[in-house]
């Protein structure tokens, strides 16, 4: 599953919890702080784990050999 559609998959898994965390958060003087308390959450933790595999996805430092021989390297 090392591909872009995890980082789809985990937004809608992301957003559906939004949508509860937003539907079902106790009644009260401290229901705004309820939701975006969790909210917030869930979107920092989402974006914390997109961006680190996004990273890996397409790394911009390559792994090199070094016990190859400089006339067997292609540049």
């Amino acid at each position: 599953m090392a591909n872009g559609w995890s980082v789809i998959i985990g937004l809608v898994i992301i957003i559906g919890m939004s949508v509860a965390a937003w539907v079902f958060s106790p009644k009260g003087e401290n229901q705004v702080l309820w939701r975006s308390s969790l909210i917030l959450a869930f979107v920092s933790c989402y974006l914390m784990w997109a961006i680190t595999f996004l990273a890996q996805l397409n790394p911009l430092i390559e792994p090199r050999r070094s016990d190859i021989r400089e006339e067997f390297i292609h540049h």
